[in-house]
């Protein structure tokens, strides 16, 4: 068998994803795998986690140099630069890492601020994420950030002084909130010069402060229809200033500012998810699995001590819940996806005949090879990925 020739595995990409647990507050939206930060040692954590790392080289033979590496959380710029360094050395150590690699921290605004973000350059990161969330006040407040918009504004200012591949997190449809509002305070963001903008409607899981106050009918959601409104206005104002989408939820000023880890994940790559709680998935011949590693750090520093692996469970996915997820992903990138590769993992084909009513109502297109979602269609990309699904 040519394993490069499945339609799954790491010649489409392969990343590693790290989960940094602990956050100094947890937001009430959060619905992450995150702990308080409180005062602790983390050099046992960070030990487990590199570990973690070179263990799944026995797992993973035929995987080489990672294009991406990800490091998420929690609050990862938590870390130290040393432990920072130590992730990135085990990684080069046992798969390497592309000259030319993306590899991305995570930071809220206050770290930026009070921190020396030469010294994450320095340990190997050349891409910020930052978690502004929100450039009003008042939203910041609700929304249970220990900054302000003046801080936003100076961490923004500062990261990219010294890293130009920065991007900024925003929240909007929040409760109540007004088209002025929104279009005031996306008019802010872009005036920052961040070259990638995520921006994200509010969403209220169940198991969030958020979710239950809305249970408790002590927090009512922005209605459908408001937050399809919201996010056409998102649209066109993104476009209008040179940040078109370029995914559902993301937008970039070029190819050179997307998000290379993100379109990882888009493009049903390979990726080790180390750290607790993270999620990966990796192949191995012709097999794919869906992990998991232990939750609570203690836990995870034993299994990977035990194991080799942080894993809690790896879970051996069946070709149509591959097909299933390579389609839902594929679908959100403006580039679409090979509805050739889906039906090769599938063995079953997709239907002509709902793509051409999708097609004709303007939320599809379709060139005979790739389909992809229309702006209007990114607004139903749940419904319509449920129709088309093998």
């Amino acid at each position: 068998m040519n394993l490069d020739q499945i339609p799954f595995g790491p010649h489409f990409g392969f990343g590693v994803y790290i989960h940094w647990p602990y956050c100094s507050k947890i937001c009430p939206y959060c619905d992450f795998n995150v702990f308080a930060a409180k005062d602790r040692d983390t050099d046992a954590l960070a030990a487990a986690m590199a570990a973690d790392i070179r263990g799944h080289k026995a797992k993973m033979p035929r995987h080489g140099p990672v294009d991406t590496v990800y490091f998420g959380g929690g609050t990862p710029a938590l870390m130290r630069p040393d432990q920072i360094s130590l992730m990135l050395y085990a990684i080069a150590e046992t798969f390497g890492i592309k000259s030319h690699a993306e590899i991305t921290l995570e930071a809220n605004p206050n770290d930026v601020v009070a921190s020396d973000i030469t010294a994450w350059a320095a340990a190997g990161i050349n891409r910020l994420s930052i978690g502004v969330q929100s450039l009003s006040d008042q939203a910041l407040q609700f929304l249970g950030r220990d900054h302000d918009a003046a801080t936003a504004q100076t961490a923004v200012a500062k990261a990219l002084s010294v890293f130009p591949n920065t991007s900024i997190d925003l929240i909007y449809a929040l409760p109540g909130q007004s088209d002025e509002h929104w279009r005031m305070e996306l008019a802010s963001a872009l005036a920052l010069g961040a070259p990638h903008l995520s921006l994200y409607e509010l969403t209220l899981e169940r198991a969030t402060a958020f979710g239950k106050a809305a249970e408790r009918g002590e927090l009512v959601p922005l209605s459908d229809d408001r937050q399809a409104e919201l996010y056409e206005i998102t649209q066109a104002m993104t476009d209008a200033a040179g940040l078109a989408a370029y995914e559902v939820s993301n937008h970039a000023r070029g190819i050179a500012y997307q998000s290379r880890h993100n379109l990882a994940y888009w493009n049903g790559a390979d990726w080790i998810g180390a750290g607790p709680g993270a999620h990966g998935r990796v192949s191995a011949g012709a097999s794919r699995f869906a992990t998991i590693a232990e939750r609570r750090p203690d836990a995870y520093v034993a299994r990977v001590q035990t194991e080799g692996v942080g894993w809690s469970e790896a879970t051996e996915l069946t070709r149509l819940d591959i097909a299933r997820e390579v389609l839902a992903m594929g679908l959100r990138p403006s580039v679409g996806v090979d509805l050739a590769r889906i039906e090769a993992i599938a063995g079953v084909a997709i239907s002509l005949e709902k793509m051409a009513v999708f097609q004709a109502q303007g939320w599809m297109g379709f060139d005979g090879q790739r389909a992809w979602l229309s702006p209007s269609g990114r607004l139903l990309a749940d419904a319509i990925t449920a129709e088309l699904s093998p």
